[in-house]
């Protein structure tokens, strides 16, 4: 892992006096709280890495930094106020920042595009910063794209759970600067799922870009941590160490409660979603629709094949979901929207689906990427109970846990 210390120039005084990185508090219940201060906002812990510095970003629409700037107040007075950046705008035209790329993951740049659809590189309009596509030709950079580059910067809004594929695009990131010894610089922030831990651990022979790693469905730590296990545990090609250093954020704890500014990515608009998301996504592996194609995506379930079930929608194209599961028919289903936050993953939803369809095939080939596991289905299949089901991957639960602790940076 690399150091600030005294291997970078310090950033003067006068550099810091127009802009101060966002530590506002908040009061409630009488009580001032701190605010969650995110690595993309703590500006100064990093700049002395980047500054005058070639460098990459893998950023998204969730790349965003709040920092404070002086503006006037009237001819001899000025104050202070909060202006928000994308981070991509904010580099390339401040502090000799040459952003000479950016790496977009699945669902591109600006975060409009389909779930599994093919991103294309292109060029960003307001900068004109070429964009290659991670989520296209290839999901790992290559050692041509990374050519002359001094640094490269990853800050994209993870969700914390396996099948989430920004935390595969990481992987390749850190392996593509592994192999090029180019320092990674990763800011870090919050997981809206921090605050559990759950679901089968992936078994090996069921790697895939939606399930990379040795680890539970809700895996409980920030991407900074996640990285430093990625790091720790070996797990990049040939055993390559990626020189790794991560922003930390602050006032932050696993239990924090956090609402994400900017939805990470089109099916997911809000906390409701993003909380449900671990539980529901499983209905992608099967014949049921999880809210996709209305505005409710993953707080609704359901399918023309479950008619016993009083709740009703009709999934129609949209963005986000041009070609919807079930699109334009009547499925029968639950609405999810209001029930309580999950500190656990949910299994009795895709157990009673199971039971009450009356298709012939409910799961597809996908449902097994998505565990991590064949022994889910068959353990649905077989009619176990969601209590035995939990104790058969307590084990594996107690084994990540231990591994998990090496590498946690917040409570």
């Amino acid at each position: 892992m690399i150091s600030c210390a005294n291997k970078h120039p310090a950033v003067s005084k006068k550099e810091t006096s127009s802009v101060e990185s966002v530590q506002t508090k908040i009061t409630t219940n009488n009580q001032v709280e701190k605010p969650i201060i995110s690595g993309a906002d703590r500006f100064y812990n990093y700049l002395p890495l980047i500054k005058g510095k070639n460098i990459a970003i893998v950023a998204n629409q969730t790349s965003i930094m709040k920092l404070k700037q002086k503006f006037s107040r009237g001819p001899s007075a000025t104050g202070l106020k909060e202006v928000t950046h994308h981070i991509v705008d904010y580099f390339s035209t401040n502090y000799n920042i040459k952003v000479k790329t950016v790496f977009a993951p699945e669902h591109g740049f600006r975060g409009k595009a389909d779930a599994g659809e093919y991103i294309k590189d292109g060029k960003d309009s307001k900068t004109g910063i070429p964009i290659i596509s991670l989520y296209g030709k290839n999901k790992k950079p290559t050692q041509e794209q990374l050519k002359g580059l001094d640094a490269v910067v990853f800050d994209i809004q993870d969700v914390g759970a396996r099948f989430y594929t920004y935390i595969s695009t990481l992987h390749y990131v850190m392996e593509a600067c592994a192999e090029a010894n180019i320092p990674l610089i990763v800011l870090d922030r919050p997981n809206p799922n921090g605050h559990y831990i759950d679901g089968p651990v992936l078994e090996k022979e069921h790697t895939s870009f939606v399930g990379m790693h040795p680890v539970p469905v809700v895996y409980g730590m920030t991407i900074g941590e996640y990285a430093q296990m990625v790091n720790g545990e070996n797990w990049l090609e040939k055993n390559l160490k990626c020189d790794l250093k991560v922003i930390e954020l602050e006032n932050y704890t696993h239990n924090s409660e956090y609402h994400l500014p900017i939805k990470p990515s089109p099916n997911l608009p809000n906390s409701k979603s993003i909380n449900l998301y671990p539980s529901l996504c499983f209905f992608e592996g099967t014949n049921v629709n999880a809210g996709r194609g209305t505005d409710k995506q993953f707080q609704v379930y359901g399918s023309p094949f479950l008619k016993n079930m009083s709740y009703t929608y009709t999934p129609r194209s949209n963005n986000g979901a041009k070609y919807p599961k079930h699109q334009d028919k009547e499925c029968f289903g639950e609405d999810l929207s209001g029930y309580e936050n999950l500190k656990e993953l949910n299994l009795n939803w895709l157990i009673e689906t199971y039971k009450n369809n009356s298709s012939k095939e409910f799961f597809n080939s996908f449902f097994t990427k998505l565990a991590g596991t064949e022994k889910l289905q068959q353990q649905i299949e077989q009619g176990v109970k969601e209590e035995k089901i939990r104790k058969s991957w307590q084990s594996d639960l107690d084994a990540f846990k231990k591994i998990r602790e090496k590498y946690l940076i917040y409570d």
